[in-house]
Order: structure tokens, then sequence, then C-alpha cells
């Protein structure tokens, strides 16, 4: 079987995202693709995690996993989808490193499905526009509790990617950039569920329908009706085109309410993610989702 683990990050649409997927439930169902309701799962498998940084997991714990996941049904891919496979948000920067505990999370599952292969998706975003929001919901906001003497510039998504990839060498990590999703939706579905570049799904247009005015999300639909015959690439202009005429600032728009926070410094933290996109490209084992 192939597990496929959608890990959030937290903020990065993830929730729209496991909906638009199970949106096409159903047909991919038919294909032995089994995208079962996060709440079916979430909770055992967050409380079979914890429990695993005490003791090993029992012989029986995947298939009493699958049978509440699977309900009967057989599965050559399973896709499984929580934001805080990683921890939640509150501990998501402890001590100045970015989801610490994410390596060894992913290090249980594999011990959890040591037989199944198992496939990583990780939506990222912008540690100038994140790390605010994870600070609010910090459970530790102390400077030593958050920072701990290091600093903004030192937060790279690039550590913890390579930290899973060394945990869990025998796994493939699917990567794209928040900011870059509304262009790259649908093929992060049909990636996600196994799919080719050209199997029809529903809900690729999801994210763009909330970012977008109702005027402009109904002309989109009327050009790409009259334009069935566009590639990816012609698409994925004719939607940037769309977006820029016709999108709510309002949506996409974000306070950046913390301390120390200036106009400069989300300058140099953006520089900074834009050339860790260059390392997470070449680390091994890992695909980046790019417009």
């Amino acid at each position: 079987m192939r597990l496929i683990l959608h890990t959030g990050a937290h903020f990065t649409e993830q929730e729209r995202l496991i909906a638009s997927v199970r949106g096409n439930a159903d047909v991919l169902a038919s294909q032995g693709v089994i995208v079962p309701d996060p709440e079916l799962y979430r909770g055992l498998m967050r409380d079979t995690l914890n429990a695993m940084s005490k003791s090993p997991p029992s012989a029986q714990a995947r298939e009493v996993l699958l049978d509440v996941m699977l309900e009967g049904a057989e599965a050559q891919r399973l896709i499984l989808s929580d934001a805080n496979f990683f921890r939640t948000a509150g501990t998501a920067i402890q001590k100045g490193v970015l989801y610490p505990a994410a390596a060894e999370r992913m290090q249980y599952v594999a011990d959890l499905f040591p037989n199944d292969e198992i496939e990583i998706f990780l939506g990222i975003r912008n540690p100038a526009t994140l790390i605010p929001i994870l600070y609010d919901n910090s459970t530790d906001q102390s400077t030593q509790g958050f920072w701990n003497g290091r600093r903004p510039y030192d937060i790279r998504w690039s550590d913890v990617i390579h930290s899973i990839g060394r945990a869990v060498p025998q796994a493939s990590i699917t990567v794209w950039c928040n900011e870059d999703a509304p262009l790259i939706w649908s093929q992060i579905i049909r990636d996600m569920a196994g799919l080719e570049g050209d199997a029809k799904i529903s809900g690729g247009l999801d994210l763009l329908a909330a970012i977008m005015s109702k005027e402009g999300m109904q002309r989109l639909r009327s050009y790409m009706h009259n334009h069935k015959a566009m590639n990816e690439t012609q698409r994925r202009r004719v939607i940037a085109a769309f977006l820029d005429k016709f999108v709510l600032e309002d949506e996409i728009e974000e306070e950046l309410d913390m301390p120390g926070w200036t106009e400069a410094l989300v300058d140099e933290l953006t520089e900074l993610y834009d050339e860790d996109m260059s390392v997470i490209q070449r680390l091994p084992g890992v695909t980046l989702i790019e417009p």
C-alpha cells in the first residue's frame, strides 16, 4: 500500500486542500484510492504517535488503524491529512527551531507502517508571514522558549525537510509554496491522488473561488469552458492573469503583528525564502511543485 501523508503545514490552506481531494473520493475509491474522513483517524493517530514516544507500537497497531480508516474498503493508496502530524501549531517553533518534532514523528509513522510506501506532501509558506502567526499561537512566547538565541534568519524550511529525509530516507517528499497554490491546486490534488496530469478532477478551482471575486470566477470558468484545449502551462497563465485582475485583496492580505517585525525584515526573510527553494529543489528524494 502507498500511504500518502498530507502534513500541512499549519496555515497553508490545509483543510481546504483535503476537502478538495475528498470531493473526488467516490471516483478515487473505484481506483483503490481511499480518502477517509479526517475525523475518523486524526485523534487516533495523534494518540498513537504520542504513545510511541514512550514505547514502540504493538504488532497489531497497523491493522487496528487501518480497520478504522478503511471501514472495510481495500486500499492501494491511502490519503491521510493532518497539519498536526508534526505536532501542534503551538509547538511548531521551539527554541528557534521550526517543527523540531517533524523527523521523529515521521519515523514513528514509518515504524507503524513498515512495509508500506510512504509519500509525504507538505505545503510551506514564507517564514516572514508564518512566524508571526506561529508566535501568536505558541504555547511559550518567552524569548528563551521561542527563540533561545536564534533569529528569524535562522528559520529554514530546507532544514525541516532535510531532517525528515534523513529520518525516513525511504519516503518521497513533495513540497510546494502556499503562495503558488492558486496556480497549482489541481496538480497538487492529482499528485496526492496518484493521477495523471490530464485526469479529470473536481475542486481544481476551490482555492481560487475563495480569493477571487464572483465576477472573476464566472469569467474564468467561461473562458476555460471555451478554451478546453489549453495545456496545464496555458491554464496557469490564464489563472494568473485573472487573479491579477480579480483577486480579493482582503482575502490575501495579512497583518503581521509581532515585536520587531519591520518591512525591511520581511523583505530580507522573503529573499532568504526564495533562496531556500533552490536548496529544497536539490534535496534527494524531494519534488518541488512549481507554477
